[in-house]
Order: C-alpha cells, then structure tokens, then sequence
C-alpha cells in the first residue's frame, strides 16, 4: 500500500512539473509570435531587414538558398506564412512570377515600384515573362539606398517602439552602401579592358554605374539556351580581345559557358548577381556587402583594372 501511494505521489509531481513546463513553453511560443512577421522576396532585400531590424521581427526569407529566383514556387506552407505576414516585400519587375494574384492579407510593397529601373531593348531576344524592364536593380547602390530607406520606413510603421533602433541601424547599413560605392569607383576607374562575358546577364545596372560592357552567353534568363552562332561569336571575340577570365552564376546550367571557356582556353568563375544566395555562402553568414566586395575583385581583375 506505501508503495502505492509512493508511486500516485511521484506520478502527481512528474504531472505537475510537465504541466508547468507545458505552459511556460506556450507562453514562450505567445512571446516569440508577438514580433511582427516580416518575408522578403530576395536576398538583397533579406539583408537589408536583417540589418537593420536585427531580432526585434521575425524575418523570413521566402527564396530557400540555393534556389533560382526566376523559376521558385513556393509550396502551401510557405504561402501560408507570407499571408500571415505583417509586412511582405517582394523585388518586383517579373522576377517573381508566383506573385501575381497572390492573396497578400499584411501590407505588401513591390520594391520595383520605388527604384530606379533600366528598360529593356526586347529586340534582343530573352526577355523571360520580365516585362519591359531588367529586374537586377539591386546591383546599382542607390536603389539598395532607396530600398534601405523605404524598408525601414515600413518597420518603423509595425514596430513605432523601436524606431531608434531602426534608424540608427538603417543609417549605418546605408553608410555602409556609399563607401561600397566609392570603392567600386576607386577600383573600377582605370581599367586596361572594357567588357566582362558572363552566362545570363544580370549585371547591366553595375555596368551603366562604373562604365563597363556586359556581353552574355544568353538573356536575362539563367535557363535561356545560347544559340551556336552566339557561342561562336563569344569565342572570337575572347580571342580578339584577349580576354583572360569569363563568368557564370550559381544557379545557372554552367555546361554552355564552360564550353566557351574550354574553347577559347581561358579561366571559369563565379560572379554573384545577389537575388540569392548559394547555401554554403549562407552557412559562411556573407552579407550583400561582402559579396559585392567578392565581385569587385573579380571584375576588377577581368577588365585589368590598375
């Protein structure tokens, strides 16, 4: 009998301890859903709020790492999640296809509305379902300025209690952006060469900013096939020119410009476009400005730059 009442009084202790540690764990799951949810389309945009909001908000990066921007879907779960969200950002300019007639419940800003954009000359070939206008606009450091500006305006807005925070941090991040861009000018000034080959071109608004050339294997797509007249055509003129060094993107099919590299008997590298990022530059915890400091050397070393 003793051990009986032994055993009910140990069962009612062990039921009273996990009834406590239950409704702490609910009260810390109420406290952790009482930041505001925020879901950015892209990296840029991503790196941008992180910064600048920190931890006060949950952020959700709506492209998983590693995925194409150009051709992502998000499933059930996600959409799910981006209803739900106070505020929703996306890049805007065709190059999330998912989002029209998407149910957006929050407030929803397309950036692509807010930035400056370079219109496409669609004789060209490829323009991807991307409308009229190239949708890198990220890549020219005022519109990450404008972006910067705007982002943590619509912060400020959910969470008006840390509006210190948010400007403090939205001053030092843009900050951060002009002396990228003094850097670029620097090293981008005085080059012996004027034109970078890449595989998909996503680096026109770079381009136009820091006076260089792009030449692309295919359009603005990563999925677009060249045509054997233009690899033919690239060969040659990386002959002509002497052009030590080409360049294909992470999430692009990279068999065309190795083959070009492999005709013309030149080097092969990454230049990242940063409307993803790859996984491991992920785990590697790299910002917007520490890719684009990655990309400066690489261009800067392609065009012989002094």
């Amino acid at each position: 009998m003793k051990n009986l009442k032994y055993i009910v009084f140990v069962l009612i202790v062990i039921a009273f301890i996990f009834g406590i540690t239950t409704v702490q764990n609910k009260d810390k799951e109420e406290t952790t859903q009482t930041k505001p949810l925020v879901s950015l389309s892209t990296f840029s945009l991503y790196d941008i709020a992180k910064h600048v909001a920190g931890d006060s908000v949950e952020l959700v990066m709506i492209l998983p790492f590693g995925v194409d921007p150009h051709s992502f879907e998000p499933t059930p779960k996600l959409m799910a999640k981006i209803s739900k969200s106070d505020l929703v950002v996306y890049s805007g300019a065709g190059l999330e296809p998912w989002t029209d007639g998407f149910d957006f419940k929050g407030k929803v800003v397309n950036m692509s509305k807010n930035v400056n954009l370079i219109k496409l000359n669609l004789h060209h070939g490829h323009h991807h379902k991307i409308g009229s206008f190239d949708p890198h606009y990220w890549l020219d450091m005022n519109n990450m300025i404008i972006a910067t500006k705007l982002i943590s305006d619509e912060l400020i807005k959910i969470s008006p209690a840390n509006k210190e925070l948010y400007l403090k941090n939205r001053d030092n991040y843009i900050k951060g952006l002009k002396q990228l861009d003094d850097e670029y000018k620097a090293k981008l000034h005085k080059c012996q060469e004027n034109t970078i080959i890449v595989d998909h071109n996503a680096f026109s608004y770079m381009a136009k900013k820091y006076h260089f050339n792009v030449e692309s294997l295919s359009g603005l797509s990563p999925e677009a096939q060249p045509s054997a007249k233009k690899m033919i055509t690239l060969v040659k003129n990386i002959k002509e020119h002497n052009i030590s060094s080409i360049f294909f993107e992470s999430f692009a099919n990279a068999k065309p410009i190795q083959s070009v590299a492999k005709e013309a008997g030149i080097k092969i590298d990454v230049l990242q476009p940063l409307a993803n990022i790859t996984a491991d530059e992920a785990k590697q915890k790299l910002s917007f400005k520490d890719i684009m400091k990655i990309n400066l050397q690489k261009i800067s070393k392609a065009l012989k730059c002094q």
